[in-house]
This record gives C-alpha cells, sequence and structure tokens, in this order.
C-alpha cells in the first residue's frame, strides 16, 4: 500500500478534532489531514443534540475555569472567522436547595476567579423565572457569561474553515490502525493510508479501539437527550429562558432554551451501566424511560407536556475522576485528547488549541494530572470508573 505523507494527521472530527483541525490548519507551512469514520457533522458522537451547555460558574470547581474563560474568547474567534451564530450567551441558571455540593463548589468557583454573577433566593427565582417549578429552600445561581453552544453548527464552522486553510479532510473512511516507526506513524485506513510526523487521536469514544493503553481507564457513559413542548412556548425562549441546572433530590436536570421555536431542551439520564465498547450503548430511551422523565420534568417545570416531542441517545468517555486525557507520547508523535467525561464540549477550543501547540512542541502548560501516566497511576488506586454523578 503506497503511503501519502503529510506533517499532521487528525483521527476524528467531532468537537475536540475539528477544533484541533481548526487550529492547526492557521500553522503556517503545515499540511494537515484530518479523517472521520463518519460523515461531515453526523449523529454518532457526543457532541450531537442542537444545544450544549456552556458555564463558566463549573460546579467541577477551579480546574475548569481559565480552559473555560479561553474557550470563550475562542468560540467568539470562531463565529467571527465563520460568520455564524453558535454562542448564545443567556446566561446558565443553577437552581437547588440551599447548601447542595454541586451548588456550593459553584459558589466557591465564582468567588475564587471573581466571576459575574447573581445569587437569587427563593421568590427571587419565583418571580423572575416562572417557567421553573421553584421548591421551597430552593436558591439559585445565575453565571452572567454562562449561555447555549450550537454543536453541530460549531463543528461544521471549524471544519469548514480548516479546509478553507488548507487542511484536507476525509469522511467515511474509518481508521484500521496506527503504526508508529522511527520515521513517523503510519495510519490506515479504509480508503488508504498516510505517513506523518505527528498524529493527533482524538477519536472520543472510539478512542480504545486505536489506543489499547487507554482500555483499563475509559468507560462509556450514556447520555440521554429530551425536549419537551410547553403550552406557552414564548416564555421558554432564549431572551427569557436561560440555560440550567436543576437538582431537586435525587433528580438532576440540564437544558437549553427553545431553538427551534416550540420546544425546550429539558434532559435526566435513566440509572444506565457505563459501557466499554460504543458498540453495546443503547440507541434510544425504552418506552418505560421516556414515560418516567416526562413525569420528572412536569414536576419541575411549569405547563409543560409530559411526552418528549423527540429524543436521543449518546454517549462520552469517562475517566475515574472525570479529568481529561490530554497528552503526548514520549517521541512526540502521537498526541492523545479523550477522556472529556461529559462536561468537555465548553472548553472544547482550548484542547484544540493545546493540540496545534503540542504538535508543534511549544511550552504549552497543561494540567499535569491530565498526562496518561497520572490517570493510570491514580486508576491503579480508585479503579475504573463505575458511573454516577453527572
Amino acid at each position: 500500500m503506497d503511503l501519502q505523507q503529510t506533517d499532521v494527521v487528525v483521527i476524528g472530527a467531532g468537537a475536540v478534532g475539528a477544533m484541533a483541525l481548526w487550529q492547526l490548519s492557521k500553522r503556517e507551512g503545515l499540511s494537515v489531514v484530518g479523517i472521520e469514520q463518519f460523515g461531515r457533522v453526523h449523529a454518532h458522537g457526543s457532541y450531537a443534540g442542537e444545544s450544549r451547555v456552556f458555564r463558566t460558574a463549573v460546579h467541577e470547581g477551579g480546574t475548569y475555569v481559565p480552559m473555560i474563560q479561553r474557550s470563550r474568547e475562542l468560540w467568539r474567534e470562531l463565529e467571527r472567522e465563520s460568520g455564524r451564530d453558535i454562542y448564545v450567551e443567556v446566561g446558565a441558571l443553577s437552581i437547588a436547595p440551599e447548601g447542595f455540593p454541586d451548588l456550593v463548589t459553584a459558589q466557591g468557583t465564582v468567588r475564587e476567579f471573581n466571576l459575574e454573577h447573581r445569587m437569587l433566593s427563593t421568590e427571587e427565582l419565583r418571580a423572575e423565572f416562572p417557567q421553573h417549578r421553584v421548591q421551597d429552600g430552593d436558591v439559585g445561581l445565575l453565571d452572567a457569561h454562562g449561555g447555549g453552544l450550537r454543536p453541530e453548527v460549531a463543528i461544521m464552522s471549524a471544519l469548514d474553515l480548516a479546509e478553507a486553510n488548507g487542511a484536507q479532510l476525509h469522511f467515511n473512511t474509518p481508521v484500521i490502525d496506527i503504526e508508529e516507526r522511527p520515521n513517523g506513524v503510519v495510519v490506515r485506513t479504509t480508503q488508504g493510508a498516510w505517513l506523518a510526523r505527528t498524529v493527533v487521536v482524538a477519536s472520543g469514544s472510539w478512542s480504545t479501539r486505536l489506543s489499547p493503553e487507554l482500555d483499563d481507564l475509559l468507560r462509556l457513559q450514556v447520555l440521554g437527550l429530551t425536549w419537551f413542548m410547553p403550552k406557552r412556548p414564548e416564555l421558554f425562549v432564549p431572551e427569557r429562558f436561560p440555560v440550567f441546572l436543576r437538582d431537586a433530590g435525587s433528580v438532576h436536570f440540564f437544558g437549553a432554551p427553545s431553538l427551534d421555536g416550540y420546544a425546550f431542551k429539558a434532559c435526566t439520564n435513566p440509572e444506565w451501566p457505563v459501557f466499554r465498547d460504543v458498540s453495546e450503548v443503547p440507541t434510544h430511551h425504552t418506552r418505560e424511560e421516556l414515560i418516567r422523565i416526562g413525569q420528572r420534568a412536569a414536576e419541575l417545570f411549569e405547563g409543560i407536556n409530559p411526552e418528549p416531542v423527540r429524543e436521543s441517545v449518546h454517549h462520552c468517555a469517562y475517566t475515574p475522576d472525570r479529568l481529561p486525557v490530554i497528552d503526548r507520547s514520549a517521541s512526540g508523535r502521537i498526541v492523545t485528547l479523550t477522556g472529556l467525561s461529559g462536561h468537555g464540549f465548553k472548553f472544547a477550543p482550548k484542547v484544540g488549541e493545546w493540540a496545534a501547540q503540542l504538535v508543534a512542541g511549544e511550552d504549552a502548560y497543561v494540567d499535569p494530572r491530565f498526562a496518561l501516566a497520572a490517570h493510570l497511576e491514580r486508576l491503579a488506586v480508585t479503579g475504573p470508573y463505575t458511573g454516577g454523578g453527572h
């Protein structure tokens, strides 16, 4: 098989791969190839589903805030370069009982990084956001720089810009394997093979198929999305209804305002097990799961029809401590980006920027806890991801 030669091959053109391709394509004199097993902007990956919540006041703690703040700048840059609306800055509203651990952590993040926000009492929540059925004792945190991201639009924009900058993109082209050699890395696909100086592996939930060293570390968590139709859709438009996180007892909902004019996104996940391979992941909710989700949604949101108007099921690769894997091999020839653990889309542009810096051998600071070796050390203590949390 003849080898085509290039400087960089990016495997995967989803959230991280698309952002890496966009950033790499800006580098002068660098030949870049992107390879995607599905079509351009598909429904099979972790990013699909019309909208994603963007938060700066995160309940995961301060580790991610600098990444998110830089990503906010890059989201705006992507909008300017593409001419498309991607980031709808309508605020992100967290509602939970006072003292709820995630809310307390988010409040600490707000103080630590001096983030623009408002705290709302039970009465203020009921007055300002009547779309929510606020329970006695609930309080709110409104993150001013939060909002909604349009993932499909974002991926399309990044790929279009990469291509316009000279990147060669190949879709419907599964990768068979990768082989590191003294003179580079061979990437074999169903449509041919490339020899690259550096390969970026950004294959998301499929990462373990190409990188066996990740097999013990990563597990797939199932993520379900549902949309509901309210009796008064005009109350759920972006101008009046921020993206949200709701916690009530053991129930956690997250979602976004109506972007289609008639339904808003409100999601909670059944007790799905974790999986090792995408082939094991369910493709839809069961009828019983949809009924239960609808009943819970009707308890938390005012005037909605409890039957979802649409639903979809996705997946994401998780690590036990939900820290991502961002690493460059000892040879410097393979950059691995995976394990975003269900909260990575918001900072995907920063991961793409890191990819370009790591490929170039630049001295970019990446949290040492993100290194694969550090993950494997912690894995020996904690064991693999078993699910839970949100």
